[in-house]
């Protein structure tokens, strides 16, 4: 018997197949043979289809005689009338395939039509029926018999339809389409044909296994669509790029199309960042000059060095790099962009068709490096270059305005710099030259009115011709009316404006033009579609236009910070957001100078929020991912947990642009509930007073244009203190004397005196402390042994206030008591870093306490701390035997097991090497026997039950000199990470003397804790105090110094208990007994007694036991209190 198996089309189909197809091949075979075979299937081999060698497997099996009824409808499938007007279809259309005769087409369309017409739309075979007429037509279209392409494509969307994803052959319904989009594309240019086959090539390639029949036709026509699409004109817009990277992912490594690929997928994003400069900035997101970049670093990668097209791929990759820079402000950027500018033009020697677009743009990017850092070399460099690009461009070549543009440009940025008055006129010369060949109507016609702008500006500062300042506000407003309100270039339009404005203001001194001026800086530095480093760059000039001349400088600073909290949060780490901050050059003044000028203006508690939003910002901006929830959590716990978990996403996963985006949304939505409108927000002034609350806190101001102290209260207004004999100057000599007198003590014998050390802490006494003494003590009425807390700004940060001492005797021979005699002194940062340490930890932990040594690390070449074990022994036994308490030293103190020991205790001593990078101060660490502890990893820990550390280790809280305000040390991580007061040091520790502070201090610390007291790290700057007294006779002046205390965060057990008292003191005699009197150590009664709000006012005779001693109230006294305005009683507790 003759079997027959079709196999052209239908084969492919693993469904019911319509018909009884095509006819490719025959084979014949006899009965008996096939039942020799029995249940076992064999194949049969078929004449080549198209390079391929199909097959099919057979199994031979006997079937019993049916019931009539199965009988009819087997015979009614087989002879359907559909069935045979698809046979007939098949027939004449292999005919016409053959013949290439219209009427046999015709006849074949018609048989197909009629198969169509008999399969409604339910019908099972009406997704074949429909291909069969598709394809036909298609035939007939290619062949040009037939034209109607949009039935064609109608016809294989709709038998698409029907054959969905998960369907056995949606595969190859979805290579038809793609089929037929692709010839309709040959015969008619229209890109939608093109895009949709790509998009439809990435559906099908995952779809067809390797080496099968479908995956190779399939490559073919995906090969077709990449080389088409590698054709297409560069496209900006958003279905442009999304075909580019469709047309990447066609092109997996290795694929002989990927570079190309790469490179139109990169031009496309670059598009964004290029001369036309607009379309990156209206769209707003970084991610697609990032994705940029990542695709041209790949798309170079791909072309070693010889690769014909390295030049280009090196060219866009620079590009994308340099607007990058000009966007975030990154150097590493910068660099390389110069670098990438330099390889590619060394590919391109003299006589190459792109030299002149190398060298314009090595010179565009050495002149942006020369406005950034100044190295007159960049500039040189960028001219000569410029002018070789010039030379190669002669009039008539489209080129010639650019470099004009360019050339132009650079001598008018060195005659600013440089002062050369020939650069200047051959800049304006140059500028007019391009203007001519930028006429209204050409893309860059507004940035030629601008630069030449500039350059009358620069003139008339030095001619004070006033033909030119009025030319050069002309030709602005002109710029401005060819954009719209929110067009990118009106930036750049207002930045000019306001330098015309300026210019003649500066020679005419009519305050009308500064006010004109600040209202282009006011409108420049708002513009929404700039990037942050041009914005920042316009608030600083903003700035220094207004300084304290003008009601907007306050506005301006203001401005300033907010957008530059903006810039460094877009940052995707600690170090990147640094680096960011120092790009400002100078701008770690400005905190100081704010202040200095709200002080000018008499608004000190505006001077204490411009000082705090401006100084620490890295370290907010890293709280913000740990910010306590509990309120937010009481009111809408969903959106708290939203909160918390893209906040733990983006600490997590840096740099993510869409997580960012997620986060700044919840923030929006947080700010809309009722009493969470500033939840993130700089705090106000009375939100900062609660930094007060255990004492004030006095911030030091060292401005350039005056120094003074602010003193912060829990109540009313803060209160300045001038301090007219000291200067920003003053202070930096102080500084650096105090750094020599530190190096030549370490090299004296113990007992030498410390003459020049003795002098500088004198004049510290005398200009600094002394004048805010008498405020404290006279016009406060702080009590002596109070808690006052130092906040350091700016030069202030590097000297040792905390040991400020008159070094006099009075008439009586007593001695002048010095800072430490009067108050405990602690520092903190910020005001918000001091409240955000009490807010940390609401619920205390049973203690634990571990001892880290490492005096012999293997790590780095540092000398042996041989005292290192000593202190780790002694340090272990002074601890209460009640504690958990564990040390870890010599080989076990490595990077990973100091780490763990920091996680899992609540009370840390350090005693090893601690290296400050003055460079990169995120690098800071601890040396460990291994690798190092670095700030860096410090700061991921989150530790919240952490209480205290001891760094006995050698510069642990001191800042770089970069950024001194951003008070970046390993004492502000640990505090960062969760420890809520730690003894820092600042300069180096001598650990052979070190250690009597060291014993002194815990002796100290745990000397209570036999009567049944607590762990208290409250008491860390009293017994640092009483320490440092104690070692006197043994431990040299500078030893004792170099240890402060740094934040507190006042343990809750202590202050809860004060509304107990205070009810007592309130109480009647006769009911006195009635209340439960808590457990206090002596460490609590030394707080309760400094405590300031217990001191306005004294009853007589009332004695209440405390357990640890009695509580006496003197005469009762009646006094207002200015500190606070608390009606309370006074209490002097006697132990």
């Amino acid at each position: 018997m003759t079997f027959r198996y079709h196999y052209a089309r239908v084969s492919y189909e693993v469904d019911r197949m319509l018909g009884n197809g095509e006819v490719v091949a025959k084979f014949e075979t006899s009965w008996d043979e096939l039942l020799d075979r029995g249940d076992e299937p064999f194949d049969i081999s078929f004449p080549p289809v198209c390079d391929m060698h199909p097959s099919l497997t057979l199994k031979a099996a006997v079937i019993r005689p049916c019931d009539k009824q199965d009988s009819t409808v087997l015979d009614s499938v087989v002879e359907s009338e559909i069935a045979r007007e698809t046979d007939a279809g098949h027939e004449r259309f292999a005919t016409y395939v053959t013949s290439e005769t219209v009427s046999h087409l015709n006849d074949a369309v018609q048989h197909f039509q009629l198969a169509l017409d008999q399969c409604p739309v339910d019908h099972p075979d009406r997704a074949a029926a429909l291909t069969n007429l598709a394809c036909t037509h298609l035939r007939g279209y290619i062949r040009k018999d037939l034209q109607d392409i949009d039935c064609i494509i109608s016809f294989f969307r709709e038998a698409l339809a029907l054959r969905p994803q998960g369907h056995p052959d949606h595969s190859l319904y979805l290579y038809h389409l793609t089929v037929a989009l692709t010839w309709c594309y040959s015969k008619d240019t229209t890109a939608a044909y093109i895009h949709e086959s790509a998009q439809l090539c990435c559906k099908l390639l995952p779809l067809c296994p390797e080496d099968t029949y479908l995956r190779s036709v399939a490559a073919d026509g995906v090969d077709y669509v990449i080389r088409r699409c590698s054709k297409l004109p560069i496209d900006a817009s958003d279905e442009g790029i999304h075909i580019r990277r469709v047309v990447l992912e066609l092109c997996p490594l290795g694929n002989e199309h990927r570079p190309k690929a790469l490179e139109k997928l990169a031009w496309a994003l670059s598009e964004f960042a290029t001369a036309l400069g607009s379309c990156f900035e209206q769209r707003g997101s970084i991610d697609d000059l990032d994705e940029c970049i990542q695709c041209c670093r790949e798309a170079v990668s791909l072309c070693p060095k010889g690769h014909s097209h390295r030049d280009t791929y090196l060219g866009h990759l620079a590009h994308s790099l340099l607007s990058r820079f000009l966007h975030q402000g990154n150097f590493h950027d910068l660099n390389e962009a110069i670098s990438l500018y330099e390889e590619a033009l060394c590919l391109r020697p003299v006589g190459h068709e792109s030299r002149d677009y190398s060298l314009s743009h090595l010179g565009r990017a050495l002149l942006s490096r020369f406005t950034q850092c100044g190295d007159v070399n960049d500039i040189i460099r960028a001219i000569s270059f410029q002018r070789e690009a010039l030379t190669l461009c002669p009039p008539g070549n489209p080129n010639r305005d650019w470099v004009l543009n360019q050339l132009a440009i650079a001598l008018n940025s060195r005659y600013n710099k440089l002062d050369v008055s020939e650069d200047l006129d051959e800049s304006i010369d140059l500028l007019r030259d391009s203007l001519q060949l930028r006429q209204r109507g050409h893309p860059l016609h507004h940035q030629a009115l601008i630069n030449l702008s500039s350059a009358l500006c620069s003139r008339f500062t030095q001619t004070q011709e006033d033909e030119d300042v009025e030319e050069a506000i002309r030709l602005c407003h002109e710029s401005l009316e060819t954009f719209p309100s929110l067009g990118p270039r009106r930036f750049f339009s207002y930045r000019r404006l306001q330098e015309a404005y300026l210019s003649r203001y500066r020679v005419q001194h009519m305050f009308a033009d500064l006010s004109l001026a600040v209202e282009n800086f006011r409108l420049a530095s708002q513009h929404p579609t700039q990037g942050f480093p041009n914005r920042v760059q316009t608030s600083w000039l903003w700035i220094v236009a207004a300084k304290h001349s003008h009601p907007s400088a306050l506005e301006a600073y203001t401005t300033f910070f907010d957008l530059l909290e903006r810039h460094l949060a877009s940052q995707s780490s600690a170090i990147s957001r640094r680096e960011a901050a120092t790009a400002f050059r100078g701008a770690q003044l400005l905190p100081v100078d704010a202040a200095s000028c709200a002080i000018h203006y008499d608004d000190l508690r505006r001077a204490v929020e411009l000082l705090e939003q401006g100084r620490g910002q890295q370290w907010s901006l890293a709280s913000r991912l740990r910010t306590p929830l509990e309120d937010l959590d009481s009111t809408n716990p969903n959106l708290a947990h939203k909160f918390s978990e893209l906040s733990k996403c983006l600490s997590e996963v840096q740099g993510s642009r869409k997580l960012t985006e997620q986060w700044g949304a919840v923030v929006a939505e947080i700010c809309n509930l009722k009493g969470f409108s500033r939840f993130l927000l700089p705090p106000l002034y009375e939100d900062l007073q609660a930094a007060a609350r255990h004492g004030p806190v006095i911030i030091l101001v060292a401005s350039q244009y005056s120094c003074s102290a602010i003193v912060v209260l829990t109540s009313g207004d803060p209160h300045n203190i001038p301090l007219p004999s000291i200067t920003l100057k003053d202070l930096q000599s102080l500084k650096d004397r105090f750094a020599r007198a530190i190096r030549e003590s370490s090299r004296m014998k113990p007992k030498e005196s410390r003459t020049d050390l003795i002098v500088l802490l004198r004049t510290i006494w005398e200009e600094i402390m002394l004048p805010i003494v008498n405020v404290l003590e006279h016009v406060l009425e702080l009590k002596r042994q109070s808690r006052i807390w130092l906040c350091p700004t700016a030069a202030f940060t590097s000297i040792p206030l905390h040991a400020a001492h008159p070094f006099q005797t009075k008439a009586d021979r007593s001695k002048e008591p010095c800072l430490e005699d009067l108050y405990i002194c602690s520092y903190t940062p910020t005001l918000s870093a001091l409240i955000r340490s009490r807010q940390m930890m609401k619920k205390r932990v049973p203690p634990s306490f571990v001892a880290i040594g490492q005096g012999q690390p293997r790590a780095e070449k540092s000398k042996e701390l041989l005292a290192v074990d000593g202190e780790i022994e002694f340090v272990r036994r002074l601890v209460p035997a009640t504690v958990n308490r564990t040390t870890i030293s010599g080989d076990a103190a490595t990077r990973a097991g100091a780490l763990q020991a920091l996680e899992e205790n609540t009370w840390v001593h350090l005693a090893c090497h601690g290296k400050q990078d003055r460079e990169q101060p995120y690098s800071s660490h601890f040396v460990m026997k291994d690798e190092p502890i670095t700030l860096l990893d410090i700061m991921e820990k989150d530790i919240p039950h952490a209480e205290f550390a001891f760094l006995s280790a050698c510069h642990t809280a001191v800042g770089d000199e970069e950024t001194p305000d951003e008070v970046i040390h390993l004492a502000a991580g640990l505090q960062f990470s969760g420890f809520k007061s730690v003894i820092g040091t600042l300069w180096e520790v001598d650990d052979a003397v070190a250690k009597h502070v060291v014993k002194a201090f815990y002796e100290n610390m745990f000397k209570d804790l036999e009567d049944g007291g607590v762990m208290d790290c409250a008491k860390a700057a009293w017994a640092l105090k009483r320490a440092t007294h104690v070692v006197k006779t043994k431990v040299p002046l500078e030893q004792r110094m170099v240890f402060i205390h740094v934040v507190l965060r006042v343990v809750d057990h202590v202050f809860s208990t004060l509304p107990v008292y205070i009810k007592l003191l309130h109480a009647p005699r006769s009911k006195l007994a009635a209340y439960s009197m808590p457990q206090l150590t002596s460490g609590d009664c030394a707080l309760l007694t400094s405590y300031t709000a217990l001191q306005p006012w004294v009853c007589d005779g009332d004695t209440l036991n405390t357990g640890t001693g009695s509580w006496h109230a003197g005469k009762r006294r009646n006094r207002p209190h200015q500190e606070t305005g608390m009606d309370v009683f006074m209490a002097s507790i006697h132990l």
